[in-house]
């Protein structure tokens, strides 16, 4: 069943930019590019938009996420998110549309007040001692809560600040939302935000007829992997029984009988490293995540040597033209996708699953 929403922010997550009629200035560290030699993934979570959500039009679109822009941190702020224009310039918009509105590139900055819980701590001690030499008795358990969140709120405005940024990909024609996260937390604190700026975005897991575990111990085992991928030289292989034993693979021959041995014994795949068609290579995870994404030499050659605003153009083009090729790939080597209202095979999901958002709940 496709899940209508995702859950809420909790009231401790960072806090979101309020509407904003006009559209902000860009803030100092748009002017860098989020370009990196043509990289601008290098992992991706993959997520199924419903079929009954209609894409707005991209002015419409730009209007909305200016709404939610980011803004830094405030002074008393654990953390701040919002969207940011993905060419990296200041005044651009906040949506990228490439190959003829085919896909669309959105970016969202993450920014978080790093405050060491020991220094939290210290400052709460002290504040325990100057009450027991002052009224003569030492501070109880919610007295010492209140007390931390003072020591946070007092401490928040000196702490430093940390950015980071994610890219979200649209592939309309496919109907697939693709998010550049390392964790499926990072996903769905990004997801939580489109959702709430995309009126009636409905997404769901992308969930395939095989287990990525046991597609990838079949390839493994047998040496034969779908002719458009070839299996490279990582992998880690985990048991399931309660030893939890790990065996890693680094820059090694994984076409040994040894490998093939560990999982007779039990051990499954939960990372593998894999080439598509000899231009894209990556590891696929046991969750069906893609890590570590590098384009290979002569993928982005024969473009000459753009530069600025045609540098990103052409980057963008050929980044999501391959990758919109290989998603679909990797879904038919998994077997292809599980249809709607069957039961998904154990550990089937290309993504985490999503949490559920009430629709009644506030919209930040």
């Amino acid at each position: 069943m496709l899940e209508d929403r995702l859950a809420p922010l909790p009231a401790a997550q960072p806090t979101i930019a309020p509407s904003n009629p006009s559209r902000p200035t860009a803030p100092a560290f748009a002017g860098v590019s989020c370009v990196d030699n043509g990289a601008m993934f290098k992992n991706l979570i993959v997520f199924r938009i419903a079929p009954e959500w209609t894409p707005p039009p991209l002015a419409g679109l730009d209007a909305e996420l200016a709404k939610a822009a980011f803004v830094p941190c405030g002074a008393s702020q654990p953390a701040s998110l919002g969207w940011v224009p993905p060419r990296g310039q200041a005044h651009s918009t906040y949506v990228e549309s490439v190959d003829g509105g085919r896909h669309w590139l959105l970016r969202l900055m993450v920014e978080r007040k790093m405050l060491p819980a020991s220094v939290v701590k210290r400052r709460v001690e002290e504040m325990a001692a100057q009450i027991e030499q002052t009224a003569g008795r030492k501070p109880g358990k919610k007295e010492r809560g209140e007390l931390k969140d003072q020591a946070t709120l007092e401490l928040l405005p000196m702490a430093f600040t940390r950015q980071s940024a994610l890219q979200l990909w649209l592939d309309l024609e496919q109907r697939l939302l693709c998010v550049d996260a390392g964790s499926a937390k990072a996903a769905d604190e990004a997801l939580s935000l489109l959702v709430r700026t995309l009126d009636g975005l409905a997404l769901a897991p992308l969930h395939t007829a095989q287990s990525p575990a046991q597609v990838m111990s079949d390839w493994l085992v047998s040496g034969e992997p779908p002719v458009v991928f070839s299996v490279d030289r990582e992998c880690e292989l985990k048991s399931a029984d309660e030893m939890k034993s790990v065996v890693r693979y680094a820059r090694h021959p994984l076409d040994i009988e040894e490998v093939r041995a560990h999982i007779a014994q039990g051990k499954r795949p939960t990372r593998l490293a894999l080439t598509w068609g000899g231009r894209v290579s990556f590891v696929l995870t046991e969750a069906g995540t893609l890590k570590k994404i590098d384009f290979l030499d002569g993928v982005f050659e024969g473009q000459g040597a753009p530069q600025g605003e045609d540098q990103f153009d052409a980057d963008a083009a050929i980044t999501t033209g391959e990758l919109g090729r290989l998603l679909p790939d990797l879904i038919d080597a998994l077997g292809g996708e599980q249809l709607p209202g069957s039961a998904p095979a154990e550990g089937s999901a290309i993504a985490a699953p999503l949490p559920t958002l009430a629709d009644d709940g506030p919209p930040f």
